[in-house]
């Protein structure tokens, strides 16, 4: 073959994999979820009314799209966690299912990376099983995640979001755009970060506001410190207004000064810690002696395997903590750890300021 011929057959691959590449990266860009800065989840016409000393039980609960159990870890080639095998995400989806039967009783129920047809976790909608679950619930959704081909990891069409499952009917619920995203090309392929406002109506005429987030990590953009910086803000809004606020999901950030104490785990000491100032009055809610989280390079072992703490409530002052739990699931069936609280609203009074509600 001529070195001319050979010439002529690298440049044709070449142009038609840049063709290829255009036509892809413009069938995302029009294919892209945009969503609403603020969009209406649900209104209601006859909510629950809640009294104002009304003692309420939360658990939040990051499920890892049911393919991050214990066994998951290590990278591909493009450094990014491979798809876990079809048996072990259907026994993690059981199981999953099977622990939040056992809690149908609390209050409110956050859950984080929730899909609902995607590829990545064999095309399992597990929004509308816990629907079928928890049937004569409450159950928000606020997607975050909307991609309909995600080349790296080839995980094709990804659909998922954050859910709030309530024992009580709120009068209004909505998603909210979290500020700033990732440049242009890359934001084709990424979260659209956000969080679920639920309003429930309390006797004395306030308001119980649930919060249900999972934040950006913290490596590109500053898109945490803008998400941090915002979410303050509207937790001190909410607060003035005279409302109770509870606020809690995966942060992806440390409370502030948060000193652990785990005892069966490694600490993760490159951690980054939630900038508490503007929030000196309120609670922050966690379980200093479990990890919520765990690092996914290689699959668990809990004398190796390095964990940190990034999933808690942060509690406004006109509502007492009286009791929270982290749950070592050891995870068995995500890479995160469940956390439970109780918390009693204190109608027209508030508590004194303190760092940390200890279990």
């Amino acid at each position: 073959m001529k070195i001319r011929t050979v010439f002529r057959f690298v440049k044709s691959v070449i142009i038609l994999l840049l063709i290829a590449f255009i036509v892809f990266v413009l069938f995302s860009a029009i294919t892209k979820y945009r969503p609403q800065d603020v969009k209406l989840l649900e209104s209601n016409d006859k909510p629950t009314i809640l009294s104002d000393t009304a003692t309420v039980e939360l658990l939040t609960w990051n499920t890892g799209y049911s393919s991050l159990g214990d066994d998951a870890g290590g990278f591909n080639i493009f450094g990014r966690i491979s798809r876990t095998a079809v048996e072990r995400i259907l026994q993690n989806y059981y199981q999953i299912n099977e622990y939040l039967k056992t809690n149908r009783h609390k209050d409110f129920i956050l859950l984080q990376r929730v899909d609902k047809n995607s590829r990545r976790s064999f095309n399992i909608n597990a929004l509308d099983s816990l629907k079928q679950l928890f049937s004569a619930s409450s159950i928000i959704y606020g997607n975050n995640f909307n991609v309909r081909l995600v080349p790296f990891p080839p995980f094709g069409h990804v659909n998922s979001g954050i859910v709030t499952i309530s024992n009580s009917e709120p009068f209004i619920a909505e998603r909210h755009s979290y500020p700033g995203n990732y440049p242009a090309l890359k934001s084709l392929f990424y979260k659209q970060r956000c969080y679920t406002l639920s309003r429930y109506q309390v006797e004395n005429g306030r308001e119980l506001v649930i919060i249900n987030t999972h934040n950006s990590k913290p490596d590109y953009e500053n898109l945490l410190e803008k998400q941090t910086n915002h979410i303050k803000k509207i937790l001190n809004e909410e607060y003035n207004k005279g409302n109770y606020v509870i606020a809690g999901g995966t942060w992806n950030i440390s409370p502030p000064g948060f000193e652990p104490d785990f005892f069966f785990n490694r600490f993760e000491t490159v951690n980054v810690y939630f900038p508490g100032d503007n929030l000196e009055d309120w609670q922050w809610a966690y379980d200093k002696n479990v990890p919520t989280k765990r690092r996914l390079d290689k699959p668990y072992n809990p004398a190796e395997t390095l964990t940190t703490l990034v999933d808690y409530f942060i509690v406004s002052p006109n509502i007492k903590v009286i009791d929270v739990e982290g749950v070592h699931l050891d995870f068995k069936y995500s890479d995160h750890n469940p956390v439970k609280i109780k918390a009693r609203l204190l109608g027209d009074k508030t508590i004194k300021p303190v760092e940390y509600i200890e279990r």
